[in-house]
């Protein structure tokens, strides 16, 4: 997440010092320094349609949370979805709730048990699973919006009861959150998920035995959603690409002068889901951090920012409304040298450092040398895990010892903030696999795997950044930084 240009650096409560009397040079690890060119953007062609996962790669996905279940000795798994926080529901059945709540009663053994409301039962039917009775259903109406009929459902108490939760069960609580002994005295049974779930549970085996399992599907070291298969990493492909796509448009047709909503209607947007708002920001609202398009004028000189994110992507650019550095204010007309052309050596050094076997504190570590807080106020992770969520979670910060693993789909998502220089962004998708995770990909989706190598040649012939073997990027505006968004195709690239 991270299309705004807003203030976030007071999460560190550290105040950035940015400006004429503070613009040192950053020298890029690699010694390769920045430079402007114009170059054409490449054209990779659109993704294939992907099917549903199949019956066999949903029931693969159950049969790894029933192991990890096993390894924290849980008899069973209470999944809740609402919404927003689907995904964990959705990668174990690809059924998401529309407008209601929704649980899923996962045991060790037997098909699972979905609860949905009124407008959602006749959704069941999208899991594949359903089809084939590997996964029950019942109405539960307290799911539903309210002063909907609730006549016809039993009891929680009496479902749970009936799907063994009595006294001995073990559960697992899986939300959207999970949290450290740091944050919550007792972290191990802080529960997100509605009380009245929570309570039902407690009261029928126990305090002690209800417990928060979000960790299992969520953690950045071992969640069973932290790293992919050849299916989702086609689905990120396919997502990260239509979305550029939607993002090359808006640079494209961007004209001084048009509001935030004409500029967003210019990404085409097709309907399908979104993981994070979507929009354009510039004008007199640039420094609202993740506001809406509100009909504001974006005009030449002015910072704009805008990203386009659906299941599994989040592209956004951060740049100006101008053609050349004399359109800037005065103050920030070094933008390219002092701000822009840094991040992107910096960027350019975080992608050749992502590879397998490497730290999440290494990657934090070059980041906070190379674009000191000071400067670029960076107070977020130097990029994070993106799965059907937008953050997943990130084993990248100060001091991480998680290891990058083959399979982790990251967000190259590193937000630098001035009111000098306004930001500047290059964030998109790529997926580190290993050499049989790749021939896997390739042979079972052998478009999206050329597409990823076209993207790479044109990284390391158009700008100079060369990728480790086990990268693929998923983007169809791979790594493109154009700092004047009314010239976008004069870019940053890497000198020779």
């Amino acid at each position: 997440m991270g299309w705004e240009s807003g203030p976030r650096q007071a999460a560190r409560g550290r105040a950035p010092l940015p400006g004429p009397g503070a613009r040192a040079t950053v020298a890029a690890v690699s010694g390769r320094r920045h430079q402007l060119i114009d170059c054409p953007w490449p054209e990779l062609g659109a993704p294939e349609e992907l099917p549903p996962p199949t019956v066999e790669e949903l029931s693969g996905r159950i049969a790894a949370a029933r192991a990890a279940m096993e390894r924290q000795r849980l008899t069973h798994l209470i999944v809740y979805a609402d919404r927003e926080h689907f995904a964990n529901l959705a990668w174990l059945t690809h059924f998401d709730p529309r407008f209601e709540e929704a649980l899923l009663v996962l045991r060790l053994e037997g098909a699972p048990l979905l609860l949905v409301g009124n407008e959602c039962l006749a959704r069941v039917p999208v899991s594949p699973l359903h089809g084939r009775a590997l996964l029950r259903a019942e109405r539960y109406q307290p799911l539903s919006l309210l002063d909907q009929p609730r006549g016809e459902s039993r009891l929680l108490s009496d479902i749970l009861a009936g799907e063994g939760i009595v006294p001995g069960a073990a559960v697992g609580c899986v939300g959207w959150k999970y949290f450290s002994e740091a944050e919550h005295p007792g972290a191990r049974h802080a529960i997100e998920l509605p009380a009245f779930v929570v309570d039902a549970l407690r009261e029928l085996c126990g305090r002690e035995r209800v417990v928060n399992a979000t960790a299992l599907f969520m953690s950045a070291d071992g969640g069973l959603r932290s790293r992919c298969s050849p299916w989702e990493i086609a689905f990120l492909e396919g997502s990260n690409a239509l979305a550029s796509e939607a993002a090359r448009r808006i640079l494209r047709g961007l004209r001084e002068g048009m509001t935030d909503h004409e500029a967003t209607a210019l990404a085409g947007y097709d309907g399908r889901p979104l993981s994070c708002h979507m929009g354009v920001k510039g004008g007199d609202r640039r420094r609202v951090a993740l506001a809406s398009p509100c009909g504001s004028a974006l005009l030449r000189g002015t910072p704009v920012s805008f990203n386009v994110a659906y299941w599994g992507s989040n592209i956004c650019r951060a740049g100006w409304m101008a053609e050349e550095a004399s359109d800037l204010p005065p103050a920030a007309r070094d933008y390219v040298e002092a701000f822009a052309g840094p991040y992107f050596e910096a960027m350019a050094a975080w992608l050749g450092r992502l590879r397998i076997g490497a730290s999440g504190g290494e990657l934090a570590e070059l980041i906070e040398r190379m674009l000191p807080f000071q400067r670029f106020a960076i107070s977020l992770n130097p990029g994070h895990l993106v799965h059907l969520d937008e953050w997943l979670s990130s084993p990248i910060s100060a001091g991480s010892t998680v290891a990058l693993r083959s399979g982790m789909a990251f967000q190259s998502d590193v937000i630098p903030s001035s009111p000098v220089y306004g930001s500047v962004r290059m964030e998109e998708g790529l997926v580190l696999a290993d050499a049989p995770l790749r021939q896997a990909l390739a042979a079972q989706y052998p478009g999206c795997h050329a597409r990823c190598l076209a993207r790479r040649r044109f990284m390391a012939e158009a700008l100079g950044i060369d990728l480790p073997e086990e990268s693929l990027p998923l983007s169809n505006l791979p790594a493109l930084v154009p700092p004047f968004f009314l010239r976008p195709e004069r870019v940053l690239a890497l000198r020779p």
